[in-house]
C-alpha cells in the first residue's frame, strides 16, 4: 500500500552537505529522508520557492514535453529501496493507455511540483528506510530523526542554491 506524502523540505546534511529532501506523511507525521543531487535539489528548490527561470530548465522542459504529447502525470511513487538507493516511478495517463516510467525520486518529485502530481511512497520503503544509517556519522536511524524533528521550520525550504 502506498502512503501518500507531501514534501515538508530541503535541508543540507551537515555531515556530508549533500540536500536532503524530507517527505512526510502528513496523517502521522513520519518523515522519508532522501539524500540527493545539488542539481535535483536547485530543481525542486526553484519550485518551491515558486523562482521563475529565463528559459525551460529540464524539468520544465519534461513538463512541457508530456503537455505536447497529451501525457497527463497521475502520480509518483517511491516504489523500492535497494543497497541504500531509492528508487521511483512515473505513472502516466494518454488516452486511455497507463505508462508507468523509471526515475530518480528527486527527478520524479521535481516533475511531481510541476505537474502538480501528488506524491506517494510504498509502506514498504518506509519501513525498510527506518533501518538504514546512510551517513556513519549519524550513528543511527533514531538520531536521525531526531535531528530532523530538531531543526526550526525556518530551515525547510529554504534550501539555498
Amino acid at each position: 500500500m502506498a502512503i501518500k506524502m507531501r514534501i515538508k523540505g530541503l535541508v543540507i546534511d551537515p555531515i556530508s552537505k549533500m540536500p536532503i529532501v524530507v517527505l512526510q506523511d502528513p496523517t502521522s507525521e513520519r518523515i522519508l529522508p532522501i539524500w540527493i543531487g545539488v542539481f535535483e535539489a536547485n530543481a525542486i528548490a526553484l519550485k518551491i520557492e515558486n523562482i521563475a527561470t529565463p528559459r525551460p530548465m529540464t524539468h520544465d522542459l519534461m513538463t512541457n514535453l508530456l503537455e505536447r504529447l497529451s501525457v497527463a502525470v497521475e502520480r509518483v511513487t517511491i516504489s523500492d529501496i535497494r543497497n541504500n538507493t531509492f528508487y521511483a516511478v512515473i505513472r502516466c495517463r494518454r488516452g486511455g493507455e497507463d505508462l508507468v516510467i523509471d526515475s530518480r525520486p528527486s527527478d520524479a518529485i521535481a516533475l511531481a511540483l510541476r505537474t502538480d502530481a501528488p506524491i506517494y511512497v510504498e509502506e514498504d520503503v518506509v519501513l525498510r528506510a527506518q533501518s538504514l544509517t546512510l551517513d556513519p556519522s549519524l550513528e543511527n536511524p533514531e538520531n536521525l530523526r531526531r535531528w530532523l524533528e530538531t531543526l526550526p521550520p525556518e530551515d525547510f525550504g529554504k534550501y539555498r542554491m
